[in-house]
């Protein structure tokens, strides 16, 4: 695939009700992810946010995206469901979905994964390391032992989650808790990339690594070919080895053959 069409989602709320929040991302996070994306050879990047009409997301920018990314937190009850079955069928299809920070506690995380998808929290701005727990998966191309974190919110075990095809990163916090916070599925046709660090307070958006973490995560979540699930009635025409007919069986009442 010579372009990768990505388009980034985030709910827009902590950034135009939080100071603070706007202070680090006065244009939203949508914008510090996308212009981060746009510097990759070969992206192709739009944004999409909460308060567009059907959030962003309709059929149309669905079907010309390859990647979708989710960040979400304080509205997670405000996405329509319709919306969310939308987003959920395209990734069975194959399109590819990373699902960042607290979407963890999205619809439509909570939906694609079938479990609670709940965790332990604090927040208390400690030391977060991410390490590299699988170095030669694509996701972790380019990225050392480990990313350091001056502040984060801490996300602990235990984490409601279906055990994942593969564990990418493991966080630990200055607290002492550990987080399987780089994860990755399939679902249908589709690759899932889950990616803990990105409080809205601090700025990990900004951070050049955590940056270089989403944009492999892109290339890794592109689409692999055609949907698996496409059933379908197949014309005897079709069958690669002669088929012949023949008369059931009949057998009586003591289950011997009837001739």
């Amino acid at each position: 695939m010579s372009t990768i069409r990505v388009t980034v989602w985030n709910e827009f709320v902590h950034e135009r009700t939080n100071p603070e929040v706007a202070r680090i991302y006065p244009d939203g996070i949508h914008e510090v992810l996308a212009r981060a994306l746009r510097q990759q050879e070969g992206f192709e990047v739009r944004t999409a946010t909460l308060g567009e009409p059907d959030h962003g997301l309709t059929d149309e920018v669905l079907r010309q995206t390859d990647v979708l990314t989710w960040w979400g937190h304080a509205a997670h009850a405000d996405v329509r469901d319709d919306v969310v079955a939308r987003v959920h069928a395209r990734v069975l299809e194959g399109m590819g979905l990373i699902v960042l920070h607290s979407g963890h506690w999205s619809k439509l995380f909570k939906r694609i994964l079938g479990t609670s998808c709940a965790l332990c929290w604090r927040e208390a701005g400690e030391r977060e390391r991410v390490w590299v727990v699988d170095p030669g998966h694509p996701i972790a191309a380019g990225i050392d032992r480990c990313i350091e974190i001056e502040q984060s919110e801490m996300y602990g075990e235990p984490f409601g989650i279906p055990t994942p095809d593969d564990i990418v990163f493991l966080s630990w916090f200055q607290g002492g808790e550990v987080f399987r916070g780089g994860c990755t599925w399939r679902r249908g046709s589709g690759r899932i990339f889950y990616f803990s660090p990105g409080h809205e307070t601090y700025p990990i958006y900004h951070h050049p690594q955590i940056q270089r973490v989403i944009a492999n995560g892109v290339r890794w979540a592109v689409p692999q070919g055609r949907p698996y699930d496409t059933p379908r009635k197949t014309p005897i025409e079709e069958a690669r080895e002669p088929i012949v007919f023949r008369a059931p069986s009949v057998h009586d009442s003591r289950g011997n053959l009837a001739h």
